[in-house]
């Protein structure tokens, strides 16, 4: 007995060891290229978002590329060294690829060192409250992707954050902004709303009453925001243009508000047809079709406006998202559009009082832009919007569990659009009910950035950024040893963070087709309406 003991510990110990021989080159090489493309995004988005580039040609601080040939012809012999000593070791093709990236992105690096020297004279002269706040919101940032890397073990964490982030969010607008009381207490309500769900079950009962009165609120909320956009104070002006009224747009919104009433009592009729153990009528399969084909379809021609853009965005994927929904995720969509339809008002309100405040703001925007009159640079502060994107992508994937409540779902959530077993169309429906709540963030991102008038691929690249900061996290907890499901999470967790670039990016380019045309009110316009 002792002998076999002995045995499966040197056994054990061969396999761990043979498991781990590369282990100390391969995470050092991957690192290095993790963090090499961190800081190559960096200079891009400095030489090509930022005011650095004009800061450093009007003081004459140009940054030579005399060496460039130089670096690149050092860059391909190391390239060339280390492929034949890993050919000498026999070693596999992927790590030809990975030695061969971390060397390629740091002859990158190398070759813009001129640049970074330039930036870094440019910080050294900078106040000290400039360098303070440079270091405060990296601080912040790093304890915000850490708190959203725990959060991939216990959802409930966000519960906590949103409690926390509603006192913090209406008090930043009662004190700072000094907006209306209404809008501080309406962030305090949403957030606490959204704070609920991340307490729910990941897998979710069935209850049709809370999808019925989701849509009920969600007639609510459009009301509200019509209610806004024909009564708008100054605040949030440049959510509406107060150049053109359009009398189409009542019908669109009324059309929009009776399919997410027909999506609603389809809802009970379906669950009722199978509570009886009768069979779904062709007629109610075709009306849910047409209902979800058609709501998606009408956005596109709803006034490019940004409050009713994004409204008309919000109603459009609601009746498809509560066809597909069979409990409290129904409400889930409403807390988080309040959420979403809450941080574009206070973006709004925050860029009105920073114009009110001086001209010299508005003339700094002309002299930096490099986009026209529509985009300016990127500034320090703007960290806060890739950031918020951040966190709230992760909400949607948390909010009403996750991608793995795929394997347990219930039949009734594509029961009432098919009722014959079809495993790929189930998951297909499934898998586009998870997507909603991802587009409804990036519309909201990419109409936040047109309020703001920042470069809505530079706010991407910093999306990159704060992600691969989680990605190497994630890296460094996969695990070896332990059970199959511990395994298995740790992998898990650092593959979808890696893919969420790609995916955000395929997003992005879906949600453009109902974002592209959005318009904002010139600050000419604002000021002829409230006169």
């Amino acid at each position: 007995m002792e002998q076999s003991e002995e045995l499966r510990r040197l056994a054990l110990a061969g396999l761990h060891y043979f498991q781990t021989y590369d282990w100390f080159m391969l995470m050092t090489t991957i690192t290095l290229g993790y963090i090499g493309w961190m800081v190559n995004l960096i200079i891009h988005v400095l030489q090509s978002y930022t005011s650095y580039p004009v800061i450093l040609l009007k003081r004459a601080q140009l940054y030579p590329n005399n060496t460039s040939m130089k670096v690149y012809i050092c860059g391909c012999f190391f390239m060339g060294l280390s492929s034949i000593l890993l050919l000498l070791e026999k070693s596999p093709l992927l790590y030809h690829a990975y030695v061969l990236c971390t060397i390629f992105l740091w002859t990158r690096i190398v070759q813009k060192i001129d640049f970074l020297k330039s930036v870094w004279r440019e910080l050294a002269n900078m106040p000290f409250k400039y360098i303070f706040n440079l270091l405060t919101s990296s601080v912040v940032a790093l304890l915000v992707l850490e708190f959203l890397v725990m959060s991939f073990f216990d959802r409930k964490i966000y519960t906590w954050c949103f409690l926390v982030l509603g006192i913090l969010g209406s008090t930043y607008v009662a004190l700072f902004i000094q907006a209306s009381a209404a809008l501080a207490i309406y962030i305090w309500l949403a957030c606490w709303f959204l704070s609920v769900f991340t307490l729910m079950p990941a897998e979710i009962p069935e209850n049709n009453n809370l999808v019925i009165f989701s849509g009920g609120l969600i007639i609510l909320i459009g009301l509200a925001s019509r209610w806004i956009k024909s009564n708008s104070s100054s605040f949030w002006l440049y959510l509406t243009r107060a150049n053109k009224r359009d009398p189409q747009s009542f019908k669109l919104y009324f059309v929009q508000v009776i399919l997410v009433a027909i999506s609603s009592i389809m809802v009970w009729l379906s669950t009722s047809h199978r509570s009886q153990n009768r069979e779904l009528l062709s007629l109610h399969q075709f009306i849910n079709w047409s209902v979800a084909g058609v709501a998606m379809v009408l956005p596109l021609f709803s006034p490019p406006s940004v409050l009713s853009r994004l409204t008309s965005i919000f109603l459009g994927f609601a009746p498809p998202f509560l066809l597909l929904s069979i409990g409290y995720e129904a409400v889930f969509y409403s807390a988080f559009a309040m959420v979403l339809i809450g941080w574009i008002f206070v973006e709004s309100a925050n860029l009105y009082c920073s114009e009110e405040s001086g001209s010299a703001r508005r003339r700094s925007l002309a002299d930096n832009s490099v986009f026209g009159y529509e985009e300016r640079h990127l500034r320090l502060s703007d960290l806060r919007i890739p950031l918020l994107f951040v966190i709230l992508f992760n909400v949607a994937f948390f909010g009403t569990g996750n991608f793995a409540s795929i394997a347990s779902f219930e039949i009734s959530s594509v029961y009432r659009f098919i009722t014959v077993f079809s495993p790929f169309l189930m998951a297909g429906l499934l898998i586009f009910k998870l997507f909603i709540p991802f587009m409804l963030v990036i519309c909201t991102f990419s109409a936040i950035t047109k309020v703001v008038r920042i470069p809505r691929l530079g706010c991407y690249f910093l999306v990159i950024l704060l992600s691969d900061v989680m990605t190497i996290h994630f890296f460094f907890l996969v695990r070896n040893t332990g059970s199959w499901m511990e395994i298995g999470n740790s992998i898990s967790h650092f593959g979808i963070v890696s893919a969420q670039v790609v995916f955000v990016l395929l997003l992005f380019a879906l949600t453009n087709i109902y974002t592209r045309d959005i318009l904002v009110s010139s600050r000419q316009l604002t000021a002829r309406k409230v006169m």
